[in-house]
């Protein structure tokens, strides 16, 4: 854009004496000055609306007017506007995700109020069908890993005994056991009739190792902000 630069001194003229050739304005002076402001209009912005071109730079300390936000024209933007959109990109109750810088996204960003939020822990899904994850904030699980129920089943049976037929009341010959149902074999004194092994043993033992932070799922930290304000 260029400016209008005037080429014939007209006050010189006029201080001219009266008589002088040089007093009298010419059309072709007039004309070099209608042509230089001609041409300073033709590449200058209209005030209302203007389209730029180039790389137009704001004086300093210029005021524009903000923008209404989801704007998509070419119209100028403000920082006001700026920020605003940055604002809207992030209402209360947003979460900001840093993996390396722990700075406060209020001084980061220059606006709202934020608090460290989810301190160990990852966020899941809402899921309004199932009682663990239909509320917003709702925390539950642990670290450390559980035993699920079960029941462990071991069946003792007999380590092995005899049966002992003890004759009282007679000296001499046996006791027919004919008379008692069970044989036709005669038996003495302490005489063993049946005897069985048919046990089993059962050890306890400690299989496995601890489940102290056993629980975790594969997992990355980084620094998360909630807004609250």
């Amino acid at each position: 854009m260029s400016n209008y630069v005037q080429s014939t001194n007209f006050a010189t003229k006029d201080a001219l004496p009266s008589g002088d050739p040089l007093k009298i304005v010419k059309g072709t002076e007039i004309n070099t000055e209608f042509v230089n402001i001609a041409i300073a209009v033709a590449t200058k912005a209209d005030l209302a609306s203007p389209t730029f071109t180039g790389s137009p730079v704001l004086p300093t300390g210029t005021t524009g007017v903000t923008q209404s936000f989801g704007n998509s024209t070419p119209a100028l933007a403000t920082t006001a506007f700026v920020q605003a959109a940055l604002a809207a990109l992030h209402p209360v109750g947003s979460i900001y995700i840093n993996a390396t810088n722990s700075t406060n996204p209020g001084t980061l960003l220059g606006f709202g109020t934020w608090v460290a939020f989810g301190a160990g822990r990852v966020p899941v899904g809402f899921n309004a069908s199932n009682a663990l994850f239909d509320t917003a904030e709702e925390t539950g699980g642990s670290a450390d890993a559980v035993v699920v129920s079960h029941t462990h089943t071991a069946t003792v049976t007999d380590p092995g005994h005899t049966h002992k037929l003890q004759r009282t009341g007679h000296d001499t010959g046996g006791v027919s056991l004919t008379k008692l149902g069970l044989s036709t074999v005669f038996v003495t004194d302490n005489d063993v009739i049946e005897s069985s092994t048919t046990g089993v043993s059962v050890a306890n033992s400690t299989e496995g190792v601890s489940g102290t932070n056993a629980n975790y799922q594969p997992y990355i930290t980084v620094y998360m902000w909630k807004r609250t304000a």
